[in-house]
């Protein structure tokens, strides 16, 4: 049965990115937003708000702050109050600021890589030391957290931890008992934990995604929180994110750093991130269903087709992050695939120690375009062989 996620949108005549990057016979399978149309009820919001025809300043509709306690309740047994979210324009601005609120001298921010590109920026944004622990796989390519190293790494002078969950480009999920471990450390050392959760939502079968300041109030008092709608219903482009703080003191420090730098979200990311959490889980549920085929699809080609490639079947997300190493493709798999494939993957040596020789691959497309990408990764392969 054909699904909607089959439909591929015209993106190379509009102003993406993803599909402008490249020359146009590059198939590009790199940023992390998705080949597909945004849920019917978002682009029927996003048209009546235009038909107003008036678009002056604006402020979050009141009922978008229920909306948002009411779904964290419900998928996540999270209860937290209106008051505790505070709307930002992007995820990445979020934990920007959390570590320029945090920052003092001698401090250090806290990253564990490989890891999403943006995090390898934020101490040096805030003026703090970074420090940074590697993220281990397990004979199967499962990354795994060495508790006893973090407890190493975070002392006095860790002002910031900053958590991916889920994890982008390893796909885990983190388990609550991994969480509390890291929590309870941080605690210990006053550190605060900065959760980005932006893939929150995109979790495959027999995982559960855990916010991390679900956990306990003690946790949830040390930690900001980071979601959004625009991964899950691929609405990146319209900036409409926010973070939960229960705590009053640090929701106030977050605000003071952004006074004078970050703004508002647009008006219309507010009206496509309520419809979206009003009316689009249906189309959610879809698309994980597709997603997770995807999955395994790309999963049983990489065992299948490609020698001495390893792919760890992802959690969540929608990014496939694979170890090409013993593939045979050189030291730069990513520049053997732009280069002979004309596939545009991410350089995995851009998410910092541990990356290199891996590459990441977003999977959230039509069927066909994975095929072809993978034909064309794998006839390149077949090429290099011949020589």
């Amino acid at each position: 049965m054909t699904s909607q996620f089959d439909r591929m949108p015209d993106r190379q005549n509009s102003e993406s990115i993803k599909w402008k990057h490249y020359p146009p016979d590059v198939l590009p399978m790199w940023v992390a937003d998705m080949d597909f149309y945004s849920p019917p009820a978002v682009i029927d919001a996003l048209e009546a708000r235009v038909n107003h025809g008036v678009f002056g300043y604006a402020v979050a509709p009141p009922e978008l702050k229920e909306v948002i306690v009411e779904r964290l309740d419900q998928r996540y047994r999270w209860k937290i109050i209106p008051d505790d979210i505070v709307f930002l324009p992007g995820v990445i601005a979020g934990f920007n600021l959390s570590a320029r609120a945090l920052s003092e001298p001698g401090g250090a921010v806290l990253i564990q890589t490989p890891v999403y590109m943006p995090f390898l920026d934020v101490g040096e944004n805030a003026g703090m030391m970074q420090e940074e622990m590697l993220l281990y796989p397990d004979s199967e390519g499962r990354y795994e957290i060495d508790l006893d190293e973090f407890s190493a790494k975070v002392d006095d002078h860790t002002r910031m931890f900053l958590l991916c969950n889920p994890h982008n480009p390893v796909g885990r999920v983190f388990m609550p008992e991994e969480l509390s471990r890291m929590a309870e450390i941080c605690l210990r050392n006053r550190a605060v934990i900065c959760s980005d959760e932006i893939h929150c939502d995109l979790i495959f079968s027999g995982h559960r995604h855990t916010p991390i300041a679900s956990l306990d109030p003690e946790i949830a008092e040390n930690t900001i929180t980071l979601m959004a709608p625009s991964k899950t219903f691929n609405i990146p482009g319209l900036k409409c994110s926010f973070a939960v703080i229960t705590n009053p003191s640090l929701r106030e420090r977050l605000q003071q750093a952004r006074r004078g730098l970050v703004g508002d979200v647009n008006l219309l990311g507010y009206h496509a991130a309520l419809a979206a959490y009003r009316y689009g889980d249906a189309w959610l549920n879809e698309l994980l269903v597709y997603l997770e085929e995807n999955r395994n699809f790309l999963l049983d080609a990489i065992r299948r087709d490609f020698h001495g490639m390893k792919m760890f079947n992802p959690e969540g997300t929608y990014l496939a992050w694979l170890d090409c190493r013993e593939a045979g493709v050189g030291e730069n798999p990513y520049q053997f695939f732009l280069e002979n494939a004309r596939v545009g993957l991410n350089d995995g040596a851009s998410f910092g120690r541990g990356g290199e020789g891996f590459v990441r691959l977003n999977f959230a497309c039509p069927r066909a375009l994975l095929e072809q990408g993978l034909a064309r990764m794998r006839s390149a392969i077949e090429q290099l062989h011949k020589r």
